[in-house]
């Protein structure tokens, strides 16, 4: 148990109302982390908060558009106020408003998944690890997708969003390696997520996705968070600017 420990680490974890980001807040949490729940909503990050305290976690509320950078900063600066330095960094929040080819994205559209997807990344990063360094050390996860490693001509501008969040991991990894800050990705295949409703609500799109697939199923989010708590712990200490893909086998079969 003590390789997978967080007893006493601050995690922070953007885009952790639902989904993905919800279950490794809650499994951090129920690993001994003290965590803070992140979203552009108040409420919702309070309702998440609250279910984990009710089960004996640690967990503050502090809500944030990862689009403004005003608001990161805050959410930093309040992390910190309330519970200390930040140990732990994940960055799961992200956005895809287009599902088509990319050549007929919008340029709005465009700008707002780079933005999001890689700008918030490159921002709290710049914001956290710093601290992190000073203090001997922290693990930083960035949720991308298999979408980074794989053409597709239905989430083209996100695809591109998600091999560059994979890079950010490599650079910084080689960056703050010697201050012990270690830096990965996990690029998830298809999880039942409401973000990812279009994919799996839609019985072609499943049937042609799964069919590829070994485990001949999707993903659920607890199988993202295991691995999240993987690389935040002492187990992952020898790993950083690696892309770990959990995918239900799917980028390995024809």
């Amino acid at each position: 148990m003590s390789l997978f420990d967080l007893s006493g680490k601050v995690a922070l974890i953007t885009g952790s109302t639902k989904g993905i980001g919800k279950a490794i807040a809650q499994r951090m949490a129920d690993h001994g982390a003290r965590v803070v729940i992140s979203s552009r909503n108040q409420d919702a990050c309070d309702e998440v908060a609250e279910g984990i305290r009710s089960t004996g976690g640690e967990a503050i509320a502090i809500a944030c558009n990862i689009n403004h950078s005003e608001q990161l900063v805050n959410l930093v600066d309040e992390t910190r106020d309330q519970l200390g330095s930040i140990d732990i960094l994940v960055c799961n929040a992200a956005l895809n408003p287009y599902y088509g080819p990319i050549q007929d994205i919008s340029d709005e559209a465009f700008d707002k998944v780079m933005n999001a997807n890689i700008g918030s990344v490159h921002r709290l990063c710049q914001l956290v690890i710093p601290q992190m360094a000073d203090r001997d050390g922290g693990s930083v996860i960035i949720v991308s997708s298999i979408a980074g490693l794989k053409g597709t001509d239905k989430l083209g501008a996100y695809a591109i969003s998600k091999a560059a969040d994979m890079q950010i991991a490599r650079n910084l990894a080689v960056e703050w390696g010697p201050q012990n800050v270690r830096v990965n990705c996990i690029a998830p295949g298809l999880i039942r997520t409401d973000f990812a409703r279009a994919l799996w609500e839609n019985p072609d799109t499943y049937a042609a996705t799964v069919k590829h697939y070994p485990l001949r199923r999707i993903g659920e989010p607890d199988e993202i968070a295991g691995a999240a708590i993987y690389l935040a712990s002492a187990s992952g200490s020898f790993i950083t600017g690696q892309t770990i893909v959990v995918d239900g086998g799917g980028t390995i079969a024809d």
